[in-house]
């Protein structure tokens, strides 16, 4: 089996996980390793790619860093030291440390934290090192997929086993440009991908994905098996394991991913897969939510019949650069849902705009909504599922705001009061898992 396994911050924060990190690869022989930057190696420590961000900053006013370049310095060289490598850390250090100083990007200086990680794990692994701008290709901020495919071919598919260091590569002219932070998943996907990976492993500090947040249910139920869709209603809603940009590539080859727990291997963790089976019993996968959005509740006449109406009022909010979450509509009326904090200072102007362009009989806004996703296979196909779920609110004098149900049988979308945010996540959960809990 060709397996590509990614290693998160928290799985390579000191030689002790590196240990682990070993083992595991000792054990499962992936082909690709792609790590990420040290993470904090205690509560109250620093992410390395934090320090190097702030050594970017001061070296961008022409302040010394050497204060902040110090930590960064002796992370590497403990790691180093523990294991006992002949990696010539210092000349590493100093060279990075040199190009920061003469004006290296922000992307360059905040990249360097994966990069000294993979020489130093390609050390100790015994891979080669191939660096991820050499292989990966980005264009306008995206993955470039066919140039990347042409240079893994080049120059990575016969160096094999291999270190490729996760969150950059480079654009067209050979600069370093990064993903968004958490973009080590995304390396991982990308090179699954253009090896034709039969699975990618991502390696972190939880035992995969719950069925909703541990810090509102208490111990609620592993997600052990999610398709590529219900993954990404989650996501969308908050619950963040792995970052959703890096789901794309490995569903272009249908390849599955494997959420696992560095310090539990034996663990049985979270499969991604295309398509839930038969025996993949589960009505309702996962639960989950964010707070603080508003709507704008747009009343006119005969609005359903008007040609041309959503058309004119959605772009009222893309041109002041707002991103629509959901809009629910009736026959005289539709309600724009966003985040607030998007429409902060701008409300005024939105309503005007609206005004101008929709001739409304009224706008209404309201505010501190937060919304709750319960995504499952089949669920608006499945009778009672509706029923269970309002039941269960109202039992717990929980108003509900708005209802949202599509016809992807995915998901129902439900708006409540912030305050009413957790009691009313818990009240779903235990409506569908209640009977499990031993």
């Amino acid at each position: 089996m060709k397996i590509v396994a990614k290693f998160g911050g928290s799985s390579l924060a000191g030689a002790e996980v590196f240990k682990k990190v070993k083992a595991i690869v000792q054990e499962n022989k992936p082909v690709v390793v792609v790590p990420s930057a040290p993470g904090k190696s205690h509560s109250k420590g620093h992410k390395i790619t934090d320090l190097l961000y702030m050594c970017h900053q001061l070296a961008s006013h022409n302040l010394n860093f050497d204060e902040v370049f110090i930590h960064i310095e002796t992370r590497y060289k403990t790691i180093v030291e523990d294991l006992a490598l002949k990696i010539s850390i210092d000349q590493v250090l100093t060279e990075v440390k040199t190009s920061i100083a003469g004006g290296g990007s922000r992307d360059y200086c905040a990249s360097r934290g994966e990069y000294i990680n993979g020489l130093i794990l390609a050390e100790y692994l015994g891979y080669n090192f191939v660096d991820s701008k050499d292989i990966i290709r980005i264009k306008n901020g995206h993955w470039d997929m066919e140039e990347t495919k042409k240079l893994v071919d080049e120059k990575l598919a016969n160096q094999l086993p291999a270190v490729v260091p996760g969150f950059y590569g480079s654009d067209s002219e050979g600069d370093i440009v990064t993903f968004s932070r958490g973009g080590s998943d995304i390396t991982g996907s990308i090179v699954s991908n253009c090896l034709d990976a039969d699975l990618y492993e991502n390696w972190t500090d939880v035992s995969g994905f719950l069925v909703a947040d541990p810090g509102i249910v208490k111990n609620p139920k592993p997600i052990h098996r999610v398709s590529y869709r219900e993954l990404r209603e989650l996501s969308y809603m908050g619950a963040m394991v792995l970052h959703e940009e890096a789901i794309f590539p490995v569903r272009l080859k249908q390849i599955p991913i494997h959420i696992r727990n560095t310090n539990h291997p034996e663990d049985e963790g979270t499969y991604i897969v295309p398509e839930l089976g038969e025996k993949d019993k589960n009505l309702v996968t996962g639960i989950a939510g964010k707070k603080d959005f508003m709507t704008f509740t747009v009343e006119k006449t005969f609005l359903s019949e008007e040609l041309g109406f959503f058309r004119r009022l959605a772009s009222v909010f893309e041109t002041n650069h707002i991103s629509i979450a959901h809009i629910p509509s009736g026959m005289d009326n539709v309600s724009v849902i966003v985040a607030e904090s998007a429409v902060a200072g701008k409300e005024k102007k939105i309503k005007e705009e609206i005004s101008i362009y929709c001739e409304p009989d009224s706008i209404q806004t309201s505010y501190h909504m937060a919304l709750i996703a319960v995504v499952g296979r089949k669920m608006i196909s499945t009778k009672g599922v509706s029923a269970k779920i309002f039941t269960a609110l109202a039992r717990q004098g929980i108003n509900v705001r708005m209802i949202i149900q599509g016809a992807s049988e995915l998901n129902i979308v439900i708006g409540v009061e912030n305050e009413d945010f957790e009691e009313a996540i818990r009240s779903i959960y235990n409506a569908f898992y209640k009977e499990d809990k031993a």
